[in-house]
């Protein structure tokens, strides 16, 4: 996927509360609600809340992220 794919989707689920699956770099996959994706410089990361912990955030590299899907 390009980056402004990933970053799309991951601002599409976000803003409807839509879980997505996360395939890193490294075949590690996450998947989570994504709860804000910051694009600038010094950040570069989406942040996720996995599904069932509402007081947990996971914070991933957009770097590192090679596909996302809608679950």
């Amino acid at each position: 996927m390009t980056y402004e794919d990933i970053v799309s989707l991951l601002g599409y689920a976000g803003g409807h509360e839509q879980a997505v699956r996360i395939t890193t770099t490294d075949r590690t996959e996450v998947v989570g609600i994504p709860t804000s994706v910051d694009t600038h410089i010094t950040s570069y990361e989406v942040y996720l809340r996995p599904a069932g912990r509402d007081d947990t955030e996971i914070a991933v590299s957009l770097g590192a992220i090679e596909a996302v899907e809608l679950l």
